[in-house]
């Protein structure tokens, strides 16, 4: 897994002055270390490009914090209510969240990737 073949299977993250280089590989080497690749087998890759993905999205929330001079890394959760003068949207961010999943809530390549790992630490299944 490199961050060309990244690029590749997630388009989104192609531009190299946001997502420069050295990012994106220190997160396929901390998502090399959080896939097992014995229990994901064909899936390994996804996997690896997930947990990088997720990653990146909160670094740049981190960074779009930081240039708007708030504090970079604050925790947030989902946004699911929000008031402009007579105008005002909700989300149900309860459906399409995972229970337990703290952390990987707060993006939808960490819902992804969770929602798989679960199911690759399930074992055998028999229907």
């Amino acid at each position: 897994m490199d961050s060309t073949q990244f690029r590749t299977d997630f388009p989104e993250f192609a531009d190299t002055t946001q997502y420069p280089d050295a990012m994106v590989n220190l997160w396929l080497t901390v998502g090399t270390s959080l896939v097992n690749a014995c229990r994901w087998g064909d899936l390994t890759n996804i996997g690896i490009e997930l947990v990088t993905a997720h990653h990146l999205a909160m670094a740049a929330r981190d960074e779009q914090a930081a240039t708007a001079g708030g504090i970079p890394g604050q925790v947030t959760g989902p946004t699911n209510s929000k008031s402009v003068d007579k105008v005002s949207v909700g989300y149900d961010s309860g459906a399409v969240s995972l229970t337990d999943a703290g952390f990987w809530n707060m993006t939808s390549y960490g819902i992804r990737f969770l929602g798989l790992a679960r199911l690759m630490g399930a074992g055998g299944m028999q229907l």
